[in-house]
């Protein structure tokens, strides 16, 4: 957990550049109906890799057509989570809301969701969608994934769609999650994860940092990394093909109770 770099704090500003456009550009108003298909909010640059397409149909249909657009993941942490009633839930980088709503659904009023997201504009947009969508027992913060602006062991799981990837202390990132679970609590989250052989030259020649390909960490990375914040039960399952040799990836982990 060195001191950041000038081109560490010149990546951060891209990261943050990017998708406050995406928030921006989905949030913007548009003429007519919302349902029509000339007037619906454009969704934030994608493929059948990532994006709102990996989540349930029925999901996407109970939320505010914004959050969906601008979902930018590359899985489903809700459903990894297997979340229940009265849990407490932390989404890091919650971007437009989409995990954070349907997490909501899945705890109930007895539960309660946060959502961190870097972005101002990013919160603008997900507290909107909260509104929109009728959820109160949820709540965004901004902030960083790094610096979590909340209390020790005050949630019970942690999810995250695609963000631990873009980070560039992820050690850092890694103590924010078991700093802030309870004992006994638990990581569900979906990211995208290199085969141990790429070096990071080789991952870097595969897509760039903004885009979730060269920040990634290897499998074998990946699980040290857990081990050495504390946590235990450690998998990293891979799901679907993101670059050559990356994959999106289901990462699960428990904080010994």
């Amino acid at each position: 957990m060195g001191e950041r770099t000038a081109d560490d704090a010149d990546l951060v500003e891209r990261i943050r550049t990017r998708y406050a456009t995406a928030a921006t550009t989905v949030a913007a108003p548009v003429p007519g109906p919302a349902n029509a298909s000339c007037c619906a909010p454009q969704p934030v640059e994608g493929d059948e890799w990532f994006g709102s397409g990996l989540y349930d149909q029925r999901d996407r249909s109970a939320l505010p057509v914004r959050a969906v657009a601008a979902s930018l993941g590359c899985g489903n942490p809700t459903a990894v989570a297997t979340l229940t009633p009265g849990e407490r839930v932390l989404d890091l980088g919650s971007g437009g809301g989409i995990d954070v709503l349907l997490s909501a659904r899945r705890v109930g009023p007895t539960g309660f969701v946060h959502g961190v997201d870097m972005t101002t504009e990013m919160i603008e947009l997900a507290r909107a969608n909260a509104v929109e969508a009728g959820v109160d027992n949820v709540a965004f913060h901004l902030g960083t994934i790094e610096q979590v602006p909340l209390a020790d062991a005050c949630v019970d799981v942690v999810i995250s769609n695609c963000v631990i990837n873009l980070s560039v202390d992820k050690p850092r990132v890694l103590a924010e999650m078991y700093r802030v679970l309870v004992p006994g609590g638990r990581i569900g989250m979906s990211d995208v994860v290199a085969e141990d052989h790429l070096s990071v030259e080789d991952r870097a020649a595969r897509g760039d940092h903004v885009g979730c390909i060269a920040g990634a960490l290897s499998r074998r990375e990946y699980l040290d990394g857990l081990a050495a914040a504390g946590f235990v039960d450690a998998s990293v399952t891979f799901t679907h093909a993101a670059a050559d040799g990356m994959h999106a990836a289901i990462v699960r982990a428990v904080k010994p109770a």
